[in-house]
């Protein structure tokens, strides 16, 4: 199957002014002069790299017309002859045209086989290629930036020279095993205890779970309160458009309410939750229940506060059980106040409190900054995908192992904990990668990519 021409839809489903069909393999070029012609045929085989006007036909059936261009390897993506169709975007042209070229001898591409070719043919490594889908999948500008470091190597280089120093200290490991009465224990161990303790550390600052969940799926925040604190309002302030609904009837929140912002690149997810009070009501009940579960998933709970009234016996009990990620918000400063930071502050001091109206959207500053202060993911973090953290994960294991060894016991029983760590470092990269290890990467990816 890695030899045969591959065909598929490389753009998303939808009406668009441009959808592309991409081609890849040895038949690549006799498909595509077979399924499309320029005005008066194809005088000479078509020159590599340059897109050339035409029509797209079924046998003598015109299908549409548009533009083509053929990419002869190893000059091109895959590093194979690929060769790509641009047509008009209508979902009903490009299948017709993708069934056309199907007919002629190209496969349905499964997905992220195109890319999977560039890996196979030495085109990228593997992190590369997740860097292809951290691309396409980015929703904000902190994770494109992130994206762009894997895509120009940054996972790759990191990797290597951890790598090297591995291999330096496997070197050194196999001197003393060799040369026993020219190197004791005491003077390698010297030396590989401060280079081990440095690459762990290396290791650590490369990857934050925490920054990485938050370039892959968002800054979740839980907005929770007491009916009429004006949670809902809040929420529409912070997204600049009216998403819940407003009322002075409380209760009128019963389910989840979610949007969406972009704060200096950070993608930021807003919940917005029924009132948490006692009730009798079966469907406000349900909804407090989900309020009780956002909170549980919440990277930050925001407990929203009615100003202009006091704590009551509720809010003091919601202030005590708030966990440590949380923080109070007093709203409604336009009205006179009854509730002050210092009040906050007595019952739970360990909590960031700020005041705000959501009718003042000049008020909303102070937990805005707060926010980026939150969000901003440090250069310093080379690795985010899940199985990148997951292999340094086992690679810290090993290395740790191998520490606690060569300080206890002696060196050369480090020598396997080294060798794990090496491997589990090279699955990164795809140094070391197996079939069922690709087919877990690339099928995660989309149809023509």
């Amino acid at each position: 199957m890695e030899n045969d021409t591959i065909a598929a839809i490389a753009t998303p489903p939808g009406q668009g002014g441009i959808g592309i069909i991409r081609i890849s393999g040895e038949d690549a070029e006799r498909i595509l002069r077979t399924v499309f012609s320029p005005p008066g045929g194809w005088k000479q085989a078509p020159e590599s790299h340059r897109m050339v006007y035409g029509g797209l036909y079924d046998e003598d059936e015109l299908i549409d017309e548009g533009m083509a261009v053929l990419m002869r390897a190893p000059r091109s993506y895959t590093r194979e002859n690929v060769a790509e169709l641009q047509l008009h975007g209508g979902t009903f042209v490009l299948q017709r045209a993708l069934d056309v070229c199907i007919r002629h001898g190209a496969r349905l591409a499964q997905p992220g086989e195109f890319t999977r070719r560039a890996f196979l043919n030495g085109r990228i490594d593997l992190s590369r290629a997740e860097a292809v889908m951290s691309m396409i999948a980015a929703r904000g500008e902190q994770s494109r930036r992130a994206a762009v470091r894997e895509m120009e190597g940054g996972v790759t280089a990191f990797v290597r020279r951890a790598s090297d120093q591995l291999y330096a200290l496997q070197a050194g490991l196999a001197a003393c095993m060799d040369y026993p009465e020219e190197i004791p224990d005491e003077e390698g161990t010297a030396e590989m205890v401060p280079q081990l303790r440095q690459l762990i550390r290396d290791l650590e600052n490369a990857s934050n779970e925490h920054a990485s969940r938050l370039l892959r799926d968002g800054f979740q925040i839980a907005l929770v309160g007491r009916p009429n604190a004006g949670k809902s309002s809040l929420l529409n302030a912070l997204l600049g458009e009216e998403r819940a609904i407003v009322t002075e009837i409380p209760g009128t929140t019963r389910d989840l309410i979610q949007g969406e912002v972009n704060l200096d690149g950070a993608r930021i997810l807003l919940t917005d939750t029924a009132g948490l009070r006692g009730t009798e009501d079966p469907v406000e009940r349900i909804g407090v229940q989900r309020s009780e579960k956002a909170m549980r998933d919440a990277d930050l709970i925001l407990l929203v506060l009615d100003g202009s009234n006091p704590n009551g016996e509720e809010t003091i009990r919601l202030l005590k059980e708030l966990p440590e990620h949380s923080a109070v918000l007093i709203n409604k400063t336009d009205l006179p106040q009854r509730i002050s930071t210092e009040d906050i502050q007595a019952i739970r001091p360990d909590l960031p409190c700020f005041s705000c109206s959501a009718l003042e959207t000049e008020s909303l500053e102070e937990i805005k900054n707060y926010l980026r202060e939150k969000t901003t993911v440090t250069d310093r973090m080379t690795l985010t995908q899940p199985r990148q953290l997951d292999a340094v994960r086992r690679a810290l294991g090993f290395l740790r192992s191998a520490l606690r060894t060569v300080q206890e016991l002696t060196p050369d029983m480090a020598s396997t904990d080294l060798q794990a760590a090496q491997e589990a470092l090279a699955e990164i990269t795809g140094d070391r990668a197996d079939e069922k290890l690709l087919d877990t990467v690339f099928s995660s990816f989309c149809v023509g990519k």
